[in-house]
């Protein structure tokens, strides 16, 4: 880690860039960890011929499209395919549970990737699904948002470079679900068909219609104010169905964090609403 730097005016330039930061994201970066700042705008400030992070930061407050940039290169899009592999394991239990249901009127399923950066999470919950039952009509529709426009456009392509292909996916995963687009490779088209993106402050936009099943909202609290988790989780809390269930990242917890929760007594590891008549997963 470097160190935070004794110069006054870039820890001005530092506290005003994590400002903006958070009144545009919700996003909070500490005080011990102001260097990442310099370090996700090196690039940027290269590009635009600025030589300090004070001049920097100054140019940021007359350009609405140079702050816009500058939250996105401070914004982290760390991610993968299948991450965490095991939670893509009980989200397809979950579903199975679901369509194994004697119920002839079951509906179905909604899925929500928040946070879903540059599109690793809900692809990898596409794959999940069209492989647990090809071409079925009960393959749950994905819900994806995500703050940044730049991590979205990258969403919606569905290019990836070999780097991050090679991240979680298995040789047979990536030639059944990927194909060749140059020196990248693309998510193929009926696999993408399932997926729809929008851009959303998770903090404080307007939440996705309708209400969900499951709501994926991994490694997203660790980067927001204690104030601004219980919003979130009370925000996430009233978009689910009364049996739904929430998925956290491994280092997250609702405990301490919210009363909208409590652990799954069905499924290790997910959550549920602590207050709900929870009828079976099937019903509407």
């Amino acid at each position: 880690m470097m160190p935070p730097t004794a110069d006054p005016r870039a820890r001005g330039a530092m506290n005003l860039l994590a400002a903006l930061l958070e009144a545009r994201t919700g996003q909070q970066i500490g005080h011990d960890r102001g260097w990442r700042i310099e370090t996700a705008l090196k690039p940027l400030m290269r590009e635009r011929g600025y030589d300090t992070l004070d001049a920097f930061a100054a140019a940021t407050a007359a350009s609405h499209e140079l702050a816009t940039a500058a939250v996105n290169a401070m914004l982290n899009h760390e991610s993968s395919f299948f991450r965490d592999g095991q939670v893509f394991d009980l989200v397809a239990e979950v579903v199975r549970d679901h369509n194994a249901s004697a119920d002839t009127n079951r509906r179905r399923l909604r899925v929500w990737s928040a946070g879903c950066s540059i599109g690793q999470e809900p692809v990898s919950l596409a794959i999940t699904f069209e492989e647990a039952a090809p071409g079925s009509d009960d393959t749950p529709e994905i819900v994806a948002t995500d703050v940044s426009d730049v991590a979205l456009a990258r969403a919606r392509s569905g290019i990836y470079s070999q780097f991050e292909i090679q991240r979680g996916l298995s040789i047979r995963r990536m030639i059944g679900w990927f194909e060749p687009h140059g020196n990248e490779w693309a998510v193929k088209r009926n696999l993408l068909r399932h997926l729809q993106y929008r851009r959303m402050n998770i903090v404080a936009d307007p939440l996705p219609g309708g209400r969900f099943d499951i709501v994926l909202c991994r490694n997203v609290l660790l980067y927001l104010s204690p104030a601004s988790r219980r919003l979130v989780l009370d925000r996430i809390a009233s978009t689910l169905r009364p049996d739904g269930l929430l998925v956290l990242g491994a280092g997250e917890t609702v405990i301490g964090q919210s009363d909208c929760f409590r652990p799954s007594t069905r499924y290790r590891g997910l959550y549920e609403l602590a207050n709900a008549v929870r009828p079976s997963i099937a019903a509407a």
